[in-house]
């Protein structure tokens, strides 16, 4: 509990009587700051901590053989090249032999691409081949992610980029470079 020191015993009232010192009271806070205490540790054992946010991804099983292994028609596939300054590169079903089907996009304009390509093909047929670049920062590859999911896009896969692939993407920089 509080406690008033107020000591000095009692003052008698009247002409001639010196005034009494007048003593400052204390009072004691100690028991205010137990409690402080014990509120501040109930909050923090009750509340619950954030729990991180993560993307759940369905992988498809290994299998020993390769003709057991999950095939895309040429015509539904649609790779997307995580390239560096936010550029995506892509290309519908094989690449060309001569780049002539490899173009280039922003983030803003991937989703157009993404939505053409997902109405003009069966939606059995449908699969988003994702590579990133060695220049691509995580950001974009999150970002991509996303707008798999904002697409409603059912079946794409994370794969490794090409030699073939990664030097396209090193002379489309150059070119727009200069």
């Amino acid at each position: 509990m509080a406690e008033m020191d107020t000591s000095g015993g009692g003052h008698k009232k009247g002409p001639g009587v010196k005034k009494g010192k007048k003593l400052s009271t204390r009072v004691d806070l100690t028991p205010m700051v137990d409690l402080g205490f014990l509120l501040i540790t109930f909050f923090i054992f009750t509340t619950t901590m954030s729990q991180p946010t993560a993307m759940k991804l369905n992988l498809p099983k290994d299998t020993d053989k390769p003709e057991e292994q999950n095939k895309a028609k040429e015509s539904g596939a649609l790779s997307l090249l995580l390239g560096k300054n936010d550029v995506v590169y892509y290309y519908e079903g094989i690449l060309a032999p001569d780049g002539s089907n490899f173009k280039s996009a922003s983030f803003k304009d991937i989703r157009d691409v993404i939505l053409n390509k997902k109405k003009s093909t069966n939606p059995n047929d449908f699969v988003v081949v994702i590579k990133a670049s060695p220049e691509a920062t995580y950001k974009n590859t999150v970002d991509i992610l996303d707008e798999m999911t904002i697409n409603d896009v059912k079946r794409y896969a994370l794969v490794d980029i090409f030699d073939v692939e990664n030097q396209l993407i090193k002379v489309t920089e150059g070119s727009a470079a200069k």
